[in-house]
Parts: C-alpha cells; sequence; structure tokens
C-alpha cells in the first residue's frame, strides 16, 4: 500500500507539473454557430467506482439537454464500461491503464488516441484534476470548458461544492452564457440505470440469502483508510441494529472485495465482485447503512435510500442525495440520532405501496 501510495504521488507531481505552465481558458459557444452538440467528451481519468458514479448525473443531463448527442468518456481503468453499460448514448470509453507506470507504453497511446476524433465540445468534470484538465486541452475539440469554480453560482446554490452537482451546475451555466435558455430543475440523481432484468436477479440473490417475507436493511460496514470505522464503533452499531430492527428487518451485510466485516461475520452476509449485482441487492432493500464511500455511492446510484456515514470526509462534498437519502456526521450524532434517522426513513417507506416480496 506504502509503494501504491508513492506511485500516485509521483504521478500527481508528474501531471501538476505538465499542466503547471498551460493555460485553460473556457473557449465560449456562440448562439449563431448553434448549440445542437452531436458529440462531447468528458474527461474524468479516475479510477475509482464513486468517483465514476459521481459523473452519471452530468451524463443525464448532457442526454436531457441534447438527445442526439453521443458522449465518449475518458477515464481510467475497466469500471466506466460497467457503471454505464446501459446508457446508450454513451459511444467510446477511452480508457487508461489503471496502473501507469506497469503498462507505459499502452499510458502514452492512450493518451494520443485522444487526437483520433474530433469533438464538438470537451469537458473536463473535476476542476482539481491536473490529468482531466490536461486531456481536455490535449483533445481535437470546437470548444472546451474546463469547469473553474463561479463564486456566483456558489453563493447562488447552497449545494454546489457536491462532486455530482458542480459540474451540473457549472455546465447549466456555461450553456447559459452561449444564449441557451435552461429552466431550473434538481441535479439528475446518481443512476447506475439498472435494467428490469438485473432487478429481478437482485431480488433473487437477495431472497436466497435473506427471510423473503421480510424487508431488508443493507449495511456496508468497511472503507478505505480513516473513513473506516473501527470493529468497536460498528459492534455497538450492530447491537442496535438487531436490537431496533432484528424482528420486522433482514439486516444484511454486504461484504467488500477484500471479504472481510468490522462485525466478524456476525449478520447475514453478501459477496460479490459483480457491481451491477451489488447494485441491483441493493435496490431490492429499503435502506442501505454505511460509511462513505463507492459502495456508498453505488447505493444512491441504485435508487434505494442512503444513509452515508461521515466522520473524515467533507458531507457536502460527498453526501448521497435524493430518495430521502442523507448525511449523518457521526462526530456529532451518536447511535440514538442515527438510529432516529433510519426510522424517518423507513416511516417514510411505511407509507409507499408495499412491493411485493416473493
Amino acid at each position: 500500500m506504502d509503494l501504491k501510495i508513492a506511485i500516485n504521488n509521483v504521478r500527481r507531481v508528474v501531471m501538476h507539473g505538465l499542466t503547471k505552465y498551460v493555460g485553460f481558458s473556457d473557449t465560449m459557444i456562440k448562439a449563431e454557430e448553434g448549440i445542437d452538440l452531436k458529440r462531447i467528451l468528458l474527461c474524468r481519468p479516475n479510477s475509482r467506482l464513486g468517483n465514476q458514479l459521481l459523473i452519471t448525473p452530468l451524463v443525464q443531463e448532457i442526454i436531457a439537454l441534447f438527445p442526439d448527442c453521443k458522449v465518449d468518456l475518458f477515464a481510467r481503468g475497466f469500471l466506466s464500461e460497467i457503471i454505464f453499460e446501459n446508457y446508450e448514448q454513451i459511444d467510446k470509453k477511452i480508457k487508461l491503464p489503471k496502473k501507469p507506470f506497469g503498462e507505459m507504453i499502452k499510458y502514452i497511446k492512450v493518451w494520443f488516441s485522444l487526437r483520433r476524433r474530433r469533438y464538438d465540445l470537451v469537458i473536463n468534470v473535476t476542476e482539481g484534476s491536473s490529468s482531466g484538465r490536461l486531456s481536455t486541452r490535449f483533445s481535437r475539440a470546437r470548444w472546451r470548458f474546463f469547469n473553474h469554480t463561479d463564486a456566483l453560482l456558489q453563493a447562488r446554490y447552497p449545494d454546489y461544492r457536491h462532486m455530482a452537482k458542480f459540474p451540473v451546475y457549472n455546465f447549466r451555466h456555461y450553456l447559459s452564457l452561449s444564449g441557451l435558455k435552461i429552466s431550473e430543475r434538481p441535479v439528475p440523481l446518481l443512476s447506475i440505470k439498472l435494467s428490469e432484468a438485473e432487478l429481478d436477479k437482485g431480488k433473487m440473490v437477495l431472497n436466497s440469502h435473506v427471510d423473503h417475507t421480510k424487508e431488508t436493511i443493507c449495511i456496508y460496514t468497511f472503507a478505505t483508510g480513516t473513513k473506516c470505522y473501527s470493529e468497536e464503533w460498528w459492534a455497538v452499531m450492530y447491537i442496535r441494529l438487531m436490537e431496533t430492527y432484528g424482528k420486522t428487518y433482514n439486516i444484511l451485510e454486504v461484504l467488500p472485495i477484500e471479504n472481510v466485516s468490522k462485525i466478524h461475520f456476525e449478520a447475514c452476509s453478501y459477496y460479490s465482485k459483480n457491481i451491477r449485482e451489488i447494485a441491483s441487492v441493493i435496490a431490492n432493500s429499503v435502506l442501505f447503512l454505511g460509511a462513505d464511500s463507492g459502495i456508498m455511492h453505488l447505493a444512491a446510484s441504485s435508487g434505494t435510500p442512503t444513509v452515508g456515514l461521515f466522520s473524515i470526509t467533507d458531507p457536502s462534498v460527498y453526501r448521497p442525495y435524493g430518495n430521502h437519502s442523507l448525511a449523518i456526521n457521526t462526530n456529532t450524532t451518536n447511535t440514538d440520532g442515527i438510529i432516529a434517522a433510519l426510522n424517518e426513513i423507513l416511516n417514510y417507506n411505511s407509507y409507499l405501496a408495499p412491493r411485493n416480496l416473493n
């Protein structure tokens, strides 16, 4: 792990050095030239599950505004193929190898492949990404949008800093400056776009693990680095969950790829390396509880109410939203407060039409 961190630090230093003296000014679309975009490239060369899922609202926004547009993705690793599998408007995934120093020749070839197509517009999805800014500059484009922070938008929208919402607000503003009228509406939710067949399979998998006559609460006790809560913390939380919901709900632990459990596998557990299947299983549950992680964002993208636990990272940037999802700061909220929050969501769910559990 120390070697991996060292390599990533070297990569960041190299990319920062490459981009330090390169200009990154937006090129503005002129209304008289037409704003009917046909091909867009999104630059987000990051391999993490959560960061790629956080692109999905921007993709949905582009599709809503330009339904005939084809969208290419410049990403890193293999996850873009999986996450955007059911997005028909996504055309080409230009994928950097996950380990660039181990596949340097391929890494360089992928960068040069950015020059093969000409785009109407190229968008750098995240302002802080050096490689995202460089790829936006390097690609062949009629117009380029680098996605800088806008102080006026930040003052206008309380949720502007959220990593999924920031590029959507900025994209809308960019288009409005070009003469396109954009109506005010909520930012799209994260969505992995599960098919009916996937949802049906998820239901079957879930029912094979739990009592199918009861609804299910999913928990995820793992996270990376300091975001991960201790075994002691989860032991207390799990006892409260069982005391409160054990008789009326199934408690299912979704296991990480490392196949570890902070509650020592005391709960019924589910393990899979199939990201879309994991999402489909969570989609058939009534609630997901877990720390800030890629699986938390996957849960939110499945449409299930998601409660994210935050102690280190900033909830205003990474919190789950939509479908009555919420973020809880565990530095200021104890287990009683968490249970109260879960009760609010479950009580709301009880007013909805009951689902067929069979």
